[in-house]
């Protein structure tokens, strides 16, 4: 019996020889699969029409067809779905052109038993694999796509149209603003952007290392470079090769540094600490600063060829005290974030306690905030955040008015009402084609997910 999980994995197998058909049919079934037999071409695409298979075994001559064009109808329903071709007449042409169309492997007949156990076993967990990636990739495009950065004030739209507009170019970006604004979760929205995201990004906190680890870090070391280098290093720059590499408080950099640096951006290649061979890379690079570079060039602690380098196109992101209107967006994102991780079941956040989070400076910014929230739920007693579960610094001096907080909610909420309206009669005329819909109403294809997502709009397809 076979080891595969149950399930049984749904198997469609495709031969106009009914003997054969029905004997390996009764073989497979007794290996753990549930089998779906097809004598033609015509049968199998039925079979494919109505049901979801695993995987699929198909002969490759029918009298209405041919095997390649149940392969084309199985990756029309499934891009991961591995299909396995047979043939009594394989050639080396053959296996190359079943290979070329998308076939996890063309098996010849006679096929013994053993050999169709084993590479079924393995195309079933190829799939497995192929589906686990994509569900992966899936939530890390929940995560860290540009969708999942909150944010309705006007100079985060525009950073969301430049970050689109850039995403998929090699321009090294320069992103600046305080600590806290989100530097990091906007280096990996515009990796996940990219033509670049299937390969690594890889983060380095530079201000957290002292300068002759940063330069190992980045750059590797061979074995005997320094004391304790027992072995060689692979560097930051080469484990992002053709990915993206992110280099956090970049002002914190040495002139020596710097120096290679300049040449890594300028000409994608380095040495290896102590190493006398060239590495080439072919990274994009993404550089953040809370510090004023150009005031650090000016006082001559940063390199202005350098700073000339990186600052090809550069992001300011605000600070949550310059977007007061995002803070109760970001509020509620945080608390159903933190609801849906703890199990804890809350109404909302009310008015008073809304009215203090407006009020408030924010010096730790949006990651401020999060954490705020984060401790108001898991210590809050009630259905809602109150004004008694913040923090005693946030309350002193802050001027709690109830009446206020309830007309600005009763404004967004009638501000909402005409905004829905306008934007769920394009969608119905553009058939929910964000694209279209988007560029009717003269905003960006985020800013309307966005605004889809704040004003319940889904698709009736259930996509977007």
């Amino acid at each position: 019996m076979s080891h595969l999980d149950n399930p049984l994995p749904r198997l469609l197998l495709v031969d106009d020889d009914q003997l054969l058909l029905e004997s390996m049919g009764a073989w497979l079934k007794t290996q753990g699969y549930e089998v779906f037999e097809a004598a033609s071409v015509s049968e199998a695409k039925r079979f494919l029409g109505q049901f979801k298979f695993d995987v699929a075994l198909v002969d490759l001559r029918y009298g209405d067809g041919d095997g390649f064009e149940i392969l084309a109808a199985c990756q029309q329903q499934s891009h991961d779905m591995p299909v396995l071709l047979m043939t009594g007449y394989a050639s080396a042409e053959t296996g190359v052109e079943a290979l070329r169309a998308g076939a996890s492997d063309l098996l010849t007949k006679p096929i013994i038993d053993e050999e169709l156990s084993v590479a079924l076993d393995r195309a079933v967990h190829q799939g497995k694999v192929i589906r686990e990636n994509a569900n992966l990739r899936a939530q890390l495009d929940e995560r860290f796509g540009l969708e999942n950065i909150i944010g309705d004030d006007s100079r985060m739209n525009r950073i969301f149209d430049m970050i689109e507009s850039v995403a998929d170019t090699r321009a090294t970006v320069l992103i600046t603003g305080e600590s806290g604004t989100g530097k990091s979760l906007i280096a990996r929205a515009i990796h996940r952007l990219s033509n670049r995201n299937d390969h690594p990004f890889v983060e380095v906190a530079c201000g957290a290392l002292p300068e002759n680890l940063l330069e190992s870090e980045l750059f590797g070391h061979v074995q005997g470079a320094f004391t304790g280098a027992s072995a060689n290093k692979v560097g930051k720059f080469k484990q992002a090769d053709s990915g993206t590499i992110f280099l956090d408080e970049i002002g914190t950099a040495s002139a020596g540094l710097q120096v290679k640096l300049l040449r890594v951006l300028q000409e994608f290649e380095f040495e290896a600490v102590g190493g006398a061979q060239t590495e080439k890379v072919d990274t994009r690079v993404i550089l953040a600063t809370n510090e004023d570079l150009s005031s650090a060039v000016a006082e001559g602690q940063f390199r202005q060829d350098l700073f000339y380098r990186i600052n090809v196109i550069s992001f300011e992101l605000p600070s949550l005290r310059e977007r007061v209107s995002d803070i109760p967006l970001l509020a509620d994102h945080f608390l159903r974030q933190v609801c849906r991780d703890t199990g804890k079941v809350m109404d909302g956040i009310d008015s008073s306690a809304m009215s203090v989070l407006q009020q408030y400076p924010w010096p730790g910014n949006v990651r401020e905030l999060q954490n705020i929230i984060e401790r108001a739920v898991l210590l809050g007693r009630n259905r809602s955040i109150q004004v008694n579960d913040l923090p005693p610094q946030m309350t002193q001096g802050a001027q709690v008015s109830t009446t206020n907080s309830v007309t600005t909610q009763t404004l967004k909420e009638a501000l909402e009402g005409p905004e829905r309206q306008i934007i769920l009669q394009s969608l119905k005329q553009h058939h929910w084609n964000r694209n279209a819909t988007a560029d009717a109403l003269g905003i960006n294809r985020t800013t309307l997910y966005k605004k889809m997502k704040r004003l319940g709009l889904e698709s009736p397809h259930g996509v977007f």
